[in-house]
């Protein structure tokens, strides 16, 4: 992003674009959650999914992640078909089993083609995302033996490994106290510094407002868009 002067007109027409668009989705399994929602995400964005339990976060989530149909309007994304998305789960999908660098290699190694020098590559690029979030000195730990927020950490590394141009992240800061949580973001940081935008369930709103620069609200079937101070008026104060 340094380099805006130099930009060709094709680079400075996809920089405007957005990086998700929402028409008229519609959310649930057999019945809608939620009224349609239609909406852009532009680039560096930090977006907060707020509201109660069992109100359609998640769903909406992994309906933008492609792994839940909607059942109705669409969701597109511009992003790299090979890497451009990031996915964190509330489970976190990591391989118990495997130790803590065999993990975030998995996500280093999303972007590469083969060649000799790849696993050298890859190696590296597994060990500056550990680095990114304090992990380093637990990259010959299984993962099986990691504390709850040790192993939200892990995730985070092995999706910032192959740098998504969008992060989707089911409680993302969970189980995180304040300061692995700044940690997290501040290892986030450089990707949205570059265009990067972050979409992340949270339940815990204290959390998520120290970071985020919009919010959108799920609440007995609605929706809705707001800025962070927005919210906050409309929650009566400060954020719970």
């Amino acid at each position: 992003m340094k380099r805006s002067s130099l930009w060709t007109v094709s680079e400075r027409a996809e920089l405007t674009e957005p990086l998700l668009t929402l028409d008229n989705l519609v959310i649930g399994y057999q019945e809608p959650l939620t009224e349609p929602i239609s909406l852009e995400v532009g680039r560096g964005e930090v977006i907060a999914i707020l509201g109660p339990s069992g109100v359609g976060k998640t769903t909406l989530l992994r309906t933008i992640a492609g792994l839940v149909m909607p059942l109705g309007g669409s969701s597109h994304q511009r992003v790299d078909k090979q890497g451009g998305l990031g996915y964190i789960p509330q489970n976190l999908g990591l391989a118990r089993h495997g130790t803590v660098a065999h993990n975030v290699s998995l996500g280093a190694g999303v972007r590469m083609k083969w060649s000799l020098s790849m696993y050298g590559r890859r190696r590296q690029k597994t060990m500056e995302a550990l680095a990114n979030v304090g992990m380093e000195h637990k990259a010959t730990e299984p993962v099986r033996r990691l504390s709850g927020g040790q192993k939200r950490r892990v995730a985070t590394a092995r999706t910032l490994a192959h740098r998504p141009q969008l992060i989707l992240a089911d409680e993302f800061l969970s189980e995180l106290d304040d300061a692995n949580a700044t940690a997290v973001m501040d290892a986030v940081s450089p990707l949205l510094e570059e265009g990067s935008s972050l979409i992340m369930v949270e339940h815990h709103a204290e959390h998520a407002l120290k970071y985020a620069t919009r919010v959108w609200k799920l609440d007995d079937g609605k929706f809705s868009d707001l800025t962070v101070q927005g919210w906050i008026s409309a929650e009566g104060g400060e954020g719970k």
